[in-house]
């Protein structure tokens, strides 16, 4: 068991506490997601069609918050689950979907090297990521103490499509498409939305993955099956 003293059990403890207070004002802030964002939903749309032909092996929706992405890709006839650090943001996508299935979960290893091998283990050969992330152009960290009128102690943490895509590829994910969009509503986070998919090179691999690039956001995810689409919770 992790010693409370531990910076990361400090962080992740920090995190799923501000997104447990905050879970009902950030459904409700945000009651259909994705509803007005026609951009991401085609690049959804993109994700599941590869991700169907390794069906029945499920997509797991890492940092699934509310869990509107996971009910998307859903509706577009991928099986999915999702996984979020957050009891609360869990138990209201459990409420929103009770067809659906949402689990409390992080990974225990939070660099991006090491979660992104994680992702290349588990995937199966072929299998699609869609993965999104937050970028600040100079800016890597944002800290909030307050949202939606809570107290609370979240750090956003941003980097280059550029990293993320030579991070990616030396893990064995292979970037095959970017798009950067810009920010559509306000939400009192600075940046932009960057998209990036990529499939697991062949090699020892099982799933497909959606995932939030909130650092300690991310999960373990089972031996095989999947698929991996990533959400980035908080992103406005």
């Amino acid at each position: 068991m992790r010693d409370r003293d531990d910076p990361d059990t400090a962080f992740l403890e920090a995190t799923r506490t501000s997104y447990d207070a905050i879970a009902a004002d950030y459904a409700s802030a945000f009651p259909d997601a994705m509803g007005g964002l026609p951009f991401d939903r085609a690049l959804i749309s993109a994700f599941a069609e590869p991700a169907r032909a390794h069906s029945p092996a499920p997509v797991a929706g890492l940092g699934s918050g509310p869990g509107h992405v996971t009910a998307l890709v859903h509706g577009l006839g991928v099986p999915v689950f999702g996984v979020d650090l957050s009891p609360g943001m869990v138990a209201l996508a459990r409420r929103a979907y009770p067809a659906l299935r949402f689990h409390v979960g992080t990974m225990t290893r939070l660099d991006l090297p090491d979660a992104f091998a994680e992702f290349h283990r588990v995937l199966r050969p072929g299998a699609p990521v869609l993965l999104t992330f937050q970028v600040a152009d100079g800016q890597d960290r944002l800290h909030l103490t307050e949202r939606f009128g809570h107290e609370i102690a979240l750090d956003y943490h941003w980097r280059t499509p550029e990293k993320v895509a030579r991070l990616l590829g030396e893990a064995g994910l292979e970037v095959y498409a970017r798009a950067l969009r810009e920010r559509t509503r306000t939400s009192g986070i600075p940046g932009r939305s960057c998209w990036s998919a990529s499939r697991a090179r062949s090699a020892a691999g099982a799933p497909q993955a959606l995932d939030g690039l909130h650092r300690g956001q991310t999960v373990h995810v089972p031996r095989r099956p999947r698929h991996a689409v990533q959400e980035a919770l908080g992103a406005g």
